[in-house]
């Protein structure tokens, strides 16, 4: 049965938050909504802090751990909270370093050392390293968002540490705080400065002498039991503090996962990268046979040696990634090796690498990767692996729990072939991956934690796995820490004289238990605090959205989020999740923080006024539903309609904001306005002294120009026109939305000179159309599903005849084909719809692949609509864009930010107009004046105009415009 741990007896969350408040420690949180976004890590753990503290300088630190010792308060340091193992969890205080405490104190290129305050993010030193040439060598795969303090606490690894090493062996002094307040410099150290700091007789003092002590107690253990292969990093890694290894008291504190003291800054060595590398990507029969082969491989001296197997890639449905797997050599297992050196060498070097695998038992082929996209592509299914594995292809959860064992890597091939059959034994299946090159394996297994059974067959599978890993010589952990997840296991792995001598060492840092208690000695149960638990009962919740893909199940829809944090990036770097995150910088307003918040809402504990509940509204209040996470996310989490079924939920019954009623029914208010005639009498009041007054009752910005109404509808114009071409092709369904219909219906009307330029019959729905998507993104589903029955009924005829609708508004056109199935239910009808729709690019690419474009040439650059992004991607506008001899440039730049209603809104001006200055409004104001500037989107146009003052063009506009007699359009 599974257990549930809480925080000590007489700690009130209220009153430890107070103290905290006035005791000059930062940034102080203790309410509902943040205690339950810091209740999970990445791992299978939940635990409710009392509070939360965001320290922003050191001494907030030390402030706050005497406060804690003070109140007798546990600490749990927590970093971007990546842990797979429960180490960044706890029910006492969560100290959060990644908001504030991230700077980069020092970096000297001379010495090729930088000094980092412990919340830095990875990819931000690797950035100021690289102006210089240089790198921190261990690199997870969770690199954009993962903290230093992070890797100090796991002794993190990553695809280099083949090369490079562990973080341990990169760490070159640490500054750290002990829970009774002790300030120690920690690094290797001369029997005549050990003999110093004992004299001296202080508590640092003390405390050297103590590990000293400890260590020349028990030589012949460390030298026997602990450091056996690099992935050894279960336990305390206490070899360092071998005589003949200077007794490095800093690479002995790695790895020892937030329970010996808190880390205040860290000095890091940073390497020189080889000036060029090379990909090759080996296939095999199967995993066993892959791992076989690593041994042979490690004399060619990769980099990198990767492996991951065909349950991994089955999961993957995203056209480019499916692209690139679907190219990978024969096979059901792969290794990815990656040489660096010189270039003129690296052909030779690779060919001699896929000739030494060739010989291997079970070898399907082999294949060098020279297009640095298409590397980039596969490197990314490895490391987003993490988070792909936690779906498999029919849709049932896997989670972590055995993800990071670690034999030598000539046992991994025989370890591998014992731990299927022991998970079949179990009735249980896994997606393996991991750094095969250092017999590191990664595994996603479907447990059933939501029943009692389900959570014991957990427990006797990882124990069972803990004692097949012991046989092999192996670790429990090999990156990612024992944690709550395989502490209680160490007994397995070390002998009592291990154990007894990490109690010690343990006990001489934290003798109070006040730091991460329950991690690696004095362990909590592997089962308990189990975030998916019978113990619990979800609320009743019923829901609008069908929620399919999750069997109905808002609950095991939210639960998606496993915590890997992907929505952290801090950098756009080509994907849309998650603007909002990008600019405030907090938890609150990332992907992950909302998933929590909603699955804690289903949970009625934390959260417990279910869709009522303020905290969850107020923590979707930024996100701009840009659907971005529903395809950059590796799981899939869909924040954009979770938002629109609380928002329903929510309101139902009630006031809503006063921008639901204007912008929510602003295509319904735009019809009116047009068959009353009112398109003058409006823009003349919203461009008068009035329109202070009309944007505050809507509640719109007042730094935002109001869209004016065209003089004329497009429908009434193509209503009243003669149809051009032949219309050889066949008839085509133009979706007529309603932003180009009233507003910029010259976007739609070059779309009808493109299509029967290219030789279709163009046709509109009858009546006036909408697919209802101010109403989804307001959470107004009622409306939005009897205006979004309507237009798939508009439709339906037409698509049963075979004939496709194309769209020109990216969010009309992902709505008909994502957003409807699901809240219309998916009836066959619908499923159609979305079908067959496509966009211009797609229809012209697929249904007129012959028609010749007109050569246009010159550059532009090009802002993808977030929910194209999301939904079909950039591709075909990318190749005829090339048919037009274009030099186009796809701006990296994420969510444009105005995002349909959220940027018109007066709270959200500035975060909209931040996300905006990221990367597109710079990159338009750069772009000289014969570079076109290429958006979709109106929204995206929007954005351009009012941030640039300069026009954006919509592709039909772009081709129309180059047509012969386009002066007439």
């Amino acid at each position: 049965m599974t257990t549930r741990f809480q925080a000590p007896a007489g700690h009130d969350a209220a009153a430890v938050t107070r103290a905290l408040a006035e005791g000059d420690c930062g940034e102080v949180a203790g309410d509902a909504g943040r205690r339950a976004q810091y209740s999970a890590d990445a791992s299978n753990y939940r635990q409710v802090p009392l509070c939360v503290v965001f320290p922003r300088e050191r001494r907030h630190v030390l402030n706050a751990i005497a406060v804690c010792r003070r109140l007798k308060v546990p600490i749990t340091a927590r970093g971007a909270g990546t842990s797979t193992s429960g180490q960044a969890v706890g029910a006492g205080v969560v100290l959060d370093f990644s908001r504030h405490f991230n700077r980069l104190v020092a970096l000297d290129p001379a010495a090729r050392t930088a000094t980092v305050e412990p919340g830095i993010v990875l990819d931000d030193l690797q950035r100021a390293a690289a102006g210089h040439g240089l790198l921190f060598g261990a690199d997870p795969s969770t690199h954009s968002r993962c903290t230093l303090g992070g890797m100090i606490g796991n002794n993190a690894c990553g695809t280099h540490s083949l090369a490079w090493g562990r973080t341990a062996d990169n760490v070159v002094e640490l500054e750290v705080v002990t829970y009774r307040g002790t300030v120690v410099r920690l690094g290797a150290m001369t029997p005549e400065e050990v003999e110093a700091a004992v004299l001296a007789d202080d508590d640092r003092g003390r405390l050297i002498g103590a590990l000293h002590r400890l260590a020349r107690a028990n030589l012949e253990t460390l030298r026997t039991e602990l450091g056996r292969f690099p992935r050894q990093v279960s336990g305390y890694g206490l070899e360092h503090l071998l005589p003949e290894h200077r007794f490095d008291l800093a690479k002995a504190f790695v790895g020892s996962e937030g329970t010996l003291a808190v880390v205040l800054s860290a000095t890091v060595r940073l390497v020189t990268p080889p000036p060029a590398r090379a990909l090759v990507v080996l296939g095999f029969e199967d995993a066993y046979a892959a791992a076989d082969a690593v041994v042979p491989l490690l004399e060619h001296r990769p980099l990198a040696l990767e492996g991951l197997d065909q349950a991994l890639t089955d999961v993957i449905t995203r056209p480019e990634t499916r692209e690139a797997v679907d190219s990978l050599p024969a096979g059901r297992a792969w290794l990815f090796a990656e040489l660096g050196g010189d270039p003129e060498g690296l052909p030779e070097r690779a060919r001699a690498l896929a000739g030494a695998a060739a010989g291997a038992a079970g070898f399907t082929g082999s294949q060098v990767v020279g297009d640095p996209g298409r590397a980039r592509r596969l490197w990314r299914i490895r490391e987003d692996g993490a988070g792909l594995a936690t779906r498999r292809p029919d849709g049932s959860e896997a989670w972590p729990g055995w993800e990071d064992s670690a034999v030598p890597p000539a046992r991994l091939g025989s370890y591998l072939r014992e731990l299927g059959p022991l998970m079949e034994r179990h009735g249980l299946t896994g997606a393996l991956y991991g750094h095969f090159g250092e017999g590191c394996l990664h595994v996603r297994i479907d447990f059933d934690f939501a029943t009692a059974e389900g959570t014991a067959v957990f427990r006797a599978f990882t124990t069972d796995a803990a004692r097949l890993v012991a046989e092999h010589g192996g670790s429990l952990s090999g990156e990612h820490g024992d944690g709550r997840a395989r502490s209680e296991l160490l007994p397995l792995m070390y002998g009592p004289e291990v154990m007894a001598l990490f109690a010690a060492y343990k006990d001489a840092w934290d003798p109070d238990n006040g730091l991460n208690p329950g991690i690696i000695v004095r362990p909590v149960p592997v089962d308990g605090n189990l975030r998916v638990s019978p113990l619990r009962k979800e609320l009743p919740l019923s829901t609008v959205f069908a929620y399919a893909a999750d069997g109905g199940d808002f609950a095991k829809a939210t639960r998606r989020c496993v915590g890997v944090g992907k929505c952290r990036d801090a950098e756009p770097g080509g994907a849309v999740m998650c603007p909002s995150y990008r600019v405030t910088r907090d938890e609150k307003d990332s992907t992950r923080g909302r998933a929590r918040l909603l699955y804690e809402m289903t949970q009625g504990e934390v959260i417990a006024d279910g869709w009522r509940s303020k905290e969850v509204r107020d923590v979707l209040d930024l996100c701009l539903s840009c659907k971005g996470c529903s395809v950059d996310c590796p799981v899939g989490v869909d924040v954009a309609t979770y938002k629109s079924e609380f928002l329903h939920h929510h309101y139902k019954g009630r006031l809503r904001p006063v921008s639901h009623y204007t912008m929510g029914w602003l295509p319904a208010l735009s019809r009116w306005t047009a068959r009353l005639r009112l398109r003058g009498v409006v823009n003349a009041v919203t461009s008068s002294r009035l329109a202070p007054l009309v944007k505050r009752v809507g509640g719109i910005a007042e730094q935002r120009e109001l869209p004016r109404f065209a003089e004329q509808t497009f429908l009434a114009w193509f209503r009243e026109r003669e149809p051009g071409g032949d219309g050889h092709r066949g008839p085509v369904m133009l979706w007529v939305d309603s932003f180009n219909n009233h507003f910029t219906p010259e976007v739609l009307k070059a779309g009808v000179a493109v299509l029967e330029a290219a030789g279709f019959a163009v046709r509109v729905p009858d009546g006036t159309q909408c697919c209802g998507l101010t109403w989804i993104t307001t959470g107004q589903l009622g409306t939005a599903r009897r205006v979004a029955r309507r237009g798939v009924a508009a439709l339906a005829p037409a698509v049963r005849a075979g004939v496709p609708v194309v769209g020109l508004e990216p969010s009309c056109t992902a709505a008909l084909r994502t957003d409807l199935p699901e809240l219309l239910g998916g009836d066959a009808e619908v499923r159609a719809v979305a079908a067959a729709t496509v966009t211009l690019a797609e229809l012209l690419g697929g249904r007129a692949a012959d028609w010749r474009p007109p050569r246009i040439g010159g550059t532009s650059i090009s802002q993808t609509h977030c929910h194209q992004h999301a939904s079909s991607g950039f591709g075909a506008d990318a190749e005829l864009l090339a048919r037009m001899g274009i030099d186009n440039t796809v701006l990296k730049s994420g969510c444009c930010g105005l995002a349909g209603n959220f940027g018109f809104e007066r709270a959200h001006y500035e975060v909209s107009v931040a996300a905006g200055e990221e990367v597109l409004l710079p990159a338009v104001r750069a772009a000289s004046v014969e570079t076109r500037v290429l958006a979709d989107g109106f929204s995206c146009r929007t954005q351009i105009r009012q941030g640039t003052g300069r026009g954006g063009t919509h592709l039909a506009q772009l081709i129309a415009d180059a047509l012969p007699g386009s002066e007439a359009v």
